[in-house]
C-alpha cells in the first residue's frame, strides 16, 4: 500500500527522528526483467533469464541494484515532493528480491543540518522483503 502524499515537506517542520511514511511495492517479474534490461541495459542474463538465474544458486531472476536505487530515489522524491532534491545516496544489499514478492521500504531523520545555503537531512532507510533487508543505507535530500 502507497502511503506516500504529494505534498512539499517543510524543512523546519522536520526533526531527527521523523518516520518518513512506508511505501510497499509488489515485485514482478515484468518489474525485474524491465529494470534490468530497459531502464539500467543490464543485461546479466540472472537478471532476466530463470534458468540462468538458478544456475547461479538464485531461485529466479532477481532485481538488480540500479534498479533498487532507482526504487530507493523513488521512495525519497514521493516523500520530498518536487522542491526536495536528492543529494546522495549509498545503498547496501542484501537479500535477493524475487518475483512474487513485495519490499517495502522505510525510512527516518538521523540529522538535520545547514550546509552551503541547503536545508539537508539524512535519512537512513531499508528495504524489506519476506527473507529479510533487501537493501539498506543512508541519503542526504535537500528541502
Amino acid at each position: 500500500m502507497n502511503t506516500m502524499s504529494s505534498a512539499t515537506v517543510n524543512w523546519n517542520e522536520i526533526e531527527v527522528g521523523y518516520e518518513l511514511p512506508s511505501h510497499t511495492r509488489d515485485i514482478t517479474a515484468a518489474l525485474v526483467v524491465g529494470g534490468a534490461i530497459s531502464a539500467t541495459h543490464d543485461y546479466a542474463l540472472v537478471h532476466h533469464d530463470h534458468r540462468e538465474a538458478r544456475k547461479a544458486a538464485a531461485e529466479d531472476v532477481f532485481m538488480n541494484i540500479l534498479t533498487t536505487n532507482g526504487l530507493i530515489g523513488k521512495y525519497l522524491t514521493d516523500w520530498c515532493g518536487p522542491t526536495g532534491e536528492i543529494k546522495s545516496i549509498v545503498l547496501r544489499l542484501a537479500v535477493p528480491n524475487y518475483p512474487g514478492d513485495q519490499m517495502t521500504i522505510t525510512g527516518q531523520v538521523t540529522k538535520k543540518y545547514q550546509e552551503e545555503g541547503n536545508n539537508l537531512v539524512e535519512i537512513e532507510f531499508v528495504g524489506k522483503n519476506s527473507i529479510g533487508n533487501h537493501a539498506s543505507g543512508k541519503a542526504i535530500v535537500a528541502l
